[in-house]
């Protein structure tokens, strides 16, 4: 990942996704064959067999992809400080010590919250080079007025977020209305100003696969920094079918204009072995310059624990019970 000042913000490794115009017969063009892409993702994991230390190695890598997230109805000042303690220290000392890794300074790649909880992040952070993401734009529905989003933006970009995490309006990808959908993102990516966007599809209301497809080209077209399959809140969370569909998008988009966009899957995600899964994808489709937090993303709470017990395992031969693990 590039280096970091000391606010938290990234110099990145890659040149920014300027964004290009509306290329409305671009999107004519789209389609998805839902079968092929389900038979691809099927066998993805049963190619590849991720084993003792390498498993251990691709295990942290997972851990500085990790947007570390805490987005529920009973957040507090003092879960976001744990929650940020974690992120610092994600891993037990006298595990990284075993794995030969305790100066390795591993830390997730940020810490996600909503705009009231900023501060209190903030300042449980303070010293590191940790950045804080904040849920905007109406998260988790996006129902409120385009005014409403900017502001919301602008409020927790001025709070001290560095990535900001925006819901797009559904409502114009199930109606086709690709214009709409490019000025409101178009929009918020300028609302950003130098914090980097991270455009929520929620693909679980997108209905197809080639609405996945064409709203994703559209989000890089407007200019987004990474394009991320889910809040986390819907019924329907990031799966690997859609992700392919995505990860696609974002490689002929980088063919066409040069620009590298990240990609963020979230929600859902809560064993280590998925996390393998989808750092196959991202290898085989993307290759190696995406399996770093410049342009790969997990939005993750509970795979953080499960990824400790796992790398315990590892050096053990046992598994620890969950009480064993600081909060994840």
């Amino acid at each position: 990942m590039g280096s970091k000042n000391q606010t938290g913000q990234s110099s990145w490794s890659h040149k920014r996704n300027e964004g290009i115009p509306l290329d409305a017969n671009l999107l004519k063009g789209i389609r998805v064959n839902r079968s092929a892409v389900e038979r691809r993702t099927a066998t993805m994991s049963q190619r590849r067999s991720i084993k003792k230390e390498w498993q251990a190695a691709w295990l942290l890598r997972a851990i500085s992809c990790m947007d570390l997230t805490t987005l529920s109805g009973d957040d507090t000042p003092g879960n976001v400080s744990r929650l940020c303690a974690k992120a610092r220290n994600p891993i037990r000392m006298d595990l990284l010590q075993q794995l030969d890794m305790e100066d390795a300074n591993i830390h997730v790649a940020a810490v996600c919250v909503y705009h009231n909880m900023i501060k209190t992040a903030m300042d449980a952070l303070q010293g590191s080079d940790i950045p804080i993401a904040a849920v905007s734009t109406g998260f988790p529905a996006g129902q409120i007025t385009l005014d409403q989003k900017i502001n919301e933006i602008e409020l927790s970009v001025k709070a001290g977020a560095k990535e900001i995490d925006i819901v797009i309006s559904r409502a114009h990808v199930l109606t086709s209305n690709w214009k709409a959908l490019y000025e409101e993102v178009s929009l918020f990516r300028k609302s950003c100003g130098e914090s980097h966007m991270k455009a929520i599809l929620e693909t679980g209301d997108l209905a197809t696969l080639t609405n996945t497809a064409k709203a994703s080209v559209v989000c890089m077209m407007a200019g987004s920094d990474f394009i991320k399959t889910s809040t986390g809140k819907a019924s329907v969370n990031a799966t690997l079918p859609v992700s392919l569909v995505m990860c696609r998008a974002i490689r002929e988009f980088h063919e066409a204009t040069g620009f590298k966009v990240g990609f963020k899957p979230a929600g859902g995600i809560q064993k280590a072995k998925q996390a393998l899964d989808w750092l196959i994808l991202m290898k085989e489709e993307l290759g190696d310059d995406w399996l770093s937090p410049d342009l790969f993303r997990f939005g993750a709470s509970s795979l953080l624990a499960d990824i400790e017990r796992q790398l315990e395992h590892f050096i053990t031969g046992r598994y620890s019970a969950s009480n064993r693990h600081p909060m994840a």
